[in-house]
């Protein structure tokens, strides 16, 4: 811990998308947090079936949940975005139901989980926090079960570049240049929305050339937001900061 960066001068609290916290919270975080990590892109951080005593805030850099079969095939659950709660779903089960891979490389902070109890008695408002973020990934794995049972592959995927473009604005990661990094290639966006590998390339092909998106280098311009918008059915919540442990 002699190179972690304290609490209060995490680079995320400094964004406006996400709520301060008063001294003695953040002293109790500081207090709590048992050490700092990385993760190289294309890395597991846990494993289906892992019974881990952590759990994670994402610092930095995108991250995937993923289910799979035993012959191989993968769905991914959510991505995991800066200040994303990572390893609630375990308290649950005992063993973790899903894995975590790196999109990209990752800082985070660890937790023990047997601390969890000690958030709850101390600092209800924490507390809250920490429900406030599981129920909010639990709206983002609801609407993408709808995209996948009932959008059509255009919807699905202008679903999907709407929504995480969005999120990504959301918590600070807007390019001067309007752009958001976009580390999924097009066997992630397959796996999270049901489609084929052809029927993705195909679609995203005519998604760009009706002018409503970009991906180059690694980044995704939105290039007619209102457009997509309506071809998703999408209908945004309104922004509230959000929690960050």
């Amino acid at each position: 811990m002699s190179h972690a960066t304290p609490c209060d001068a995490c680079p995320l609290r400094a964004r406006e998308g996400f709520k301060p916290l008063g001294g003695a919270e953040l002293d109790f975080i500081e207090t709590l947090r048992s050490r700092e990590l990385q993760r190289d892109a294309g890395e597991t951080l846990l494993r289906e079936g892992q019974i881990t005593g952590e759990l994670y805030t994402l610092r930095a850099g995108w991250a995937f949940r993923y289910r799979s079969l035993p012959d191989g095939r993968r769905q991914i659950l959510n991505f995991l975005l800066p200040g994303d709660f990572i390893g609630l779903q375990a308290e649950m089960a005992g063993k973790l139901p899903h894995g975590v891979e790196a999109l990209t490389p990752l800082r985070l902070c660890a937790f023990p989980r047997d601390g969890l109890w000690e958030v709850y008695r101390r600092f209800p408002g924490l507390g809250y926090d920490l429900t406030w973020l599981s129920a909010h990934e639990e709206l983002i794995v609801d609407e993408n079960l709808v995209s996948v049972g009932r959008r059509s592959a255009l919807e699905r995927i202008a679903m999907l570049l709407v929504h995480l473009y969005k999120r990504a604005r959301s918590v600070g990661e807007e390019g001067e240049d309007g752009a958001i990094v976009f580390p999924l290639n097009q066997q992630h966006i397959a796996d999270a929305l049901g489609l084929s590998l052809v029927h993705t390339n195909r679609s995203l092909r005519r998604l760009q050339a009706l002018g409503l998106h970009q991906i180059a280098a690694g980044r995704l311009r939105l290039l007619r937001v209102d457009a997509l918008q309506r071809l998703a059915e999408y209908h945004a919540l309104p922004l509230h900061s959000r929690p960050l442990i």
